[in-house]
C-alpha cells in the first residue's frame, strides 16, 4: 500500500511595499498594537523593516523597538498565500494614521 503525499505550494515571492508613518505621535504603543493585531489576522509571515532593523509584524513589542516616528519610512514584507491582502491592510492602516488624527484631544468646538 503506497502512501499519498500532498504537496502544498506556498507563494514564495515576497510582497513588499514602503509606507511613511504619518501620524504625529509615530508608532507608539496603541498604533503598534493595532498593527500587530491586524497582522495576526493573516497566515503569511509578515515583517516590518525600518532603517537596518527587521521585526515580526505580529509582535507589538518588536514593533515598538523600531522607534518609528512621524516621517519614518517602513517597509512591509509578507510571504504566504494571503500576503498581498495582508500588506494592503497594514499599509492602509499606517497610511490612515491609525485613525489618530480624526479625533484630536484638544479639538475646539
Amino acid at each position: 500500500m503506497g502512501s499519498r503525499h500532498v504537496l502544498f505550494v506556498m507563494n514564495t515571492s515576497p510582497v513588499t511595499r514602503a509606507i511613511v508613518i504619518v501620524n504625529t505621535e509615530g508608532l507608539h504603543a496603541r498604533p503598534a498594537d493595532m498593527l500587530a493585531r491586524a497582522a495576526l489576522k493573516y497566515r503569511s509571515r509578515i515583517e516590518v523593516r525600518c532603517r537596518n532593523e527587521r521585526v515580526d509584524a505580529k509582535s507589538t513589542l518588536n514593533l515598538l523597538v523600531l522607534g518609528a516616528t512621524q516621517g519614518t519610512e517602513l517597509t512591509i514584507e509578507a510571504i504566504g498565500d494571503d500576503a498581498e491582502e495582508a500588506v494592503d491592510a497594514l499599509v492602509a492602516l499606517i497610511a490612515g494614521g491609525f485613525a489618530e488624527e480624526q479625533h484630536p484631544a484638544n479639538e475646539q468646538k
